[in-house]
C-alpha cells in the first residue's frame, strides 16, 4: 500500500495538503521531523499515514484524555485500528490494550506522557517495534510554550531506554522561534526536517469590539448569524454555565462543555454539536482540540485567553472548510483581572521548582501582555498575529476591524 493507496483508503482524500507529503515523505525516509501547522492544516494525518505503512506500532503522545478519545474513535471509524492508553482504563483494559498490540492489532497507540513512566510500560516498549514516536502538542515541551507540561521533559528519558531509537515527529499547530528551538533541543530530534505552514488564514475576519455589555452584545452576534454554527469561549467554568444559560432563554439551541461536566454529558454535547443538533457551543478552552467540524462560521471569545498562541488556536477552530468565517473578541478590563488571577492560581504544579514557578509565571505575564496589545492595537490584527509567530506582511489584510470596520458577512451581501 502507498502513501496515496492509505490517504483514500483510510480518509477519502486523493491529494495531500501543502506539507503534508513534505513530512509524511521524510518520516518514511527514516528522518526526524518538526511540523508547525495551524489549526485545520492537517497535522494528524502526518504521522497517521506513516504510522500505517511503517512496521510494529507508532506511539502518539497526547496531553488531553478527551483529545485521545476523539482521534480514536475518528480512526476507528476510519477503521484505522487504534487504541489510546491513559487515566481513564481499569487495569484490565490497560493490560488488554497492551496484550492487543503485542499481536499486532492494533497500529497506532495515543499515550499520556505520564504513562511513559511506568515500568509495565516500559517493559511493554522494550519488547515490542516502536518505528515512529509522534509528539502531539509538542510546543507543552518548552517553558516558553503557553502550556508547558513537565511530563513531556520526560519523553527523551523514556525513548533512551528503548533497544532501537524510533523516528521522531514532533507536531505543533502554534509555536514562536524559542519554542521550535527548545523542541528540537529537549526532544532530542535528529537534524530534523522542519516545515512551517503558513500561519496565515485568508479566509477568517479578525475583529476585537469592547461593548458596554457583553451578554447583550453575544446576543446580537449570534442572532446575525442565525442558523450558523458558532463557538462561544470563556476563562471560566462558572463564565461557561451563565452565558450558556442566557443564550438558551433566548431560544438560542446552545449547550456547554468545561471539565467540570461528567465524561458522559461532556460527550452528549460535543456530538450534539458536531451533528448540528445544536448550533452554538459556550466552552473553556477544554473544547475544540482534535474536532474537525468544518463548517464552523464563527468563533467568538466572550472573554480574551491568556495569550496569542491559545487565541489562535482557538480562533482556528472556525472555517477549516476554507470558507468565509469570523473570529471577534469581546474585550474588557475585567478580563484582564480574571486572565491574572488565572495565571496566578496555574502555578500550583508540585512537578515544578520555585524557580522555575516564578520564571513560567513571568513569561505568562510576558504573553498575557501581548494578547492585551492585540486587543488595543490600532493596526492590522493579522498583521499583528502574524509577526508575533515570525511571519510579516505587507500592508493591512483588508479583513480585520482596524483595517474595515465592516464585518465579513455585510461585504458578503454587498
Amino acid at each position: 500500500m502507498t502513501k496515496y493507496d492509505a490517504l483514500y483508503k483510510y480518509f477519502g482524500y486523493k491529494t495531500f495538503r501543502h506539507s503534508q507529503e513534505q513530512v509524511i515523505d521524510a518520516i518514511l525516509k527514516g528522518r526526524d521531523v518538526l511540523g508547525v501547522m495551524p489549526t485545520g492544516a492537517g497535522k494528524s494525518i502526518c504521522f497517521q499515514i506513516p504510522a500505517l505503512l511503517l512496521p510494529g506500532v507508532t506511539l502518539v503522545i497526547s496531553p488531553l484524555i478527551s483529545l485521545m478519545k476523539d482521534q480514536v474513535a475518528q480512526l476507528r471509524y476510519a477503521k484505522i485500528p487504534a487504541a489510546f492508553v491513559n487515566s481513564s482504563l481499569t487495569a484490565e483494559q490497560y493490560r488488554e490494550v497492551l496484550r492487543r498490540v503485542g499481536i499486532g492489532m492494533y497500529k497506532i497507540i495515543y499515550i499520556a506522557p505520564e504513562r511513559l513512566q511506568t515500568a509495565e510500560f516500559i517493559r511493554f516498549a522494550q519488547n515490542n517495534l516502536i518505528s515512529l514516536i509522534a509528539v502531539d502538542e509538542a510546543h507543552c515541551v518548552s517553558q516558553w510554550g503557553q502550556d508547558f507540561r513537565p511530563s513531556y521533559l520526560k519523553i527523551i528519558k523514556f525513548i533512551k531506554k528503548l533497544p532501537k531509537r524510533p523516528i521522531i515527529g514532533a507536531y505543533t499547530a502554534t509555536a514562536t522561534t524559542n519554542v521550535k528551538k527548545d523542541i528540537v533541543r529537549l526532544l532530542d530530534l535528529h537534524d530534523p526536517v522542519s516545515l512551517t505552514t503558513g500561519f496565515d488564514r485568508p479566509n477568517l475576519y479578525f475583529g476585537i469590539e469592547e461593548p458596554k455589555n457583553k451578554m447583550k452584545r453575544l446576543h446580537e452576534l449570534i442572532a446575525q448569524r442565525s442558523g450558523k454554527c458558532g463557538v462561544v469561549y470563556c476563562s471560566t467554568r462558572k463564565d461557561v454555565d451563565k452565558v450558556c444559560n442566557e443564550l438558551k432563554s433566548y431560544g438560542i439551541l446552545a449547550s456547554r462543555y468545561h471539565a467540570g461536566l461528567d465524561d458522559k454529558e461532556r460527550h452528549i454535547n460535543q456530538d450534539d454539536f458536531i451533528q448540528s443538533r445544536i448550533t452554538v457551543m459556550v466552552a473553556t478552552n477544554a473544547f475544540g482540540m482534535g474536532i474537525d467540524k468544518p463548517d464552523v462560521r464563527y468563533v467568538i471569545h466572550y472573554s480574551i485567553p491568556k495569550n496569542l498562541e491559545s487565541y489562535y488556536q482557538e480562533a482556528g477552530r472556525a472555517g477549516r472548510d476554507g470558507n468565509a468565517s469570523e473570529c471577534i473578541v469581546l474585550y474588557s478590563y475585567d478580563d484582564i483581572k480574571t486572565a491574572e488571577y488565572l495565571i496566578k492560581d496555574s502555578g500550583n504544579n508540585k512537578d515544578l521548582t520555585e524557580k522555575e514557578k516564578r520564571n513560567i509565571r513571568r513569561l505568562d505575564e510576558q504573553r498575557l501582555d501581548k494578547m492585551i496589545r492585540y486587543c488595543e492595537v490600532s493596526s492590522c490584527l493579522r498583521a499583528y498575529i502574524l509577526a508575533y509567530f515570525g511571519e510579516k506582511q505587507k500592508g493591512g489584510c483588508g479583513n480585520c476591524s482596524s483595517c474595515n470596520k465592516s464585518t465579513v458577512w455585510e461585504r458578503m451581501r454587498r
